[in-house]
């Protein structure tokens, strides 16, 4: 069993800024494809940015040039650099990861997930 371990959410005035951190297994950091998803109530899952195991990334079209993924591998760590965070921004934020390379936005090609970390963007 792979654990992801999510933290970083909090509230912030649109505008502002919040970096989020999910750490994971080395095996998984170094080389497996990982992604942030993130669930507002009543809705289903989305992806937000997509970061696979050989450095291909792909953004939502709703974050792009404003959140930034990457990796610490000497800590193990996936971030999500979220700037200029809109109200619409607010959800629940997921870290995910598979056992290949490649990614997808289907959540449905993740086997594992982080609990989950909240996200408020007020107005």
């Amino acid at each position: 069993q792979v654990q992801l371990v999510e933290s970083g959410g909090g509230s912030v005035q649109a505008g502002g800024s919040l970096r989020l951190s999910c750490v994971a297994p080395k095996n998984t950091v170094t080389g497996l494809c990982m992604a942030w998803f993130r669930q507002a109530p009543g809705k289903g899952r989305e992806g937000v940015v997509i970061n696979e195991g050989d450095g291909g990334t792909s953004y939502a079209d709703s974050v792009q040039d404003r959140f930034t993924i990457s990796r610490d591998y000497a800590k193990n760590t996936l971030y999500l650099e979220m700037n200029r965070l809109k109200p619409e921004d607010s959800a629940k934020y997921y870290c995910a990861t598979t056992d290949f390379i490649r990614g997808n936005w289907s959540d449905e090609w993740y086997k594992y997930w982080g609990q989950g970390t909240q996200v408020t963007v007020s107005s």
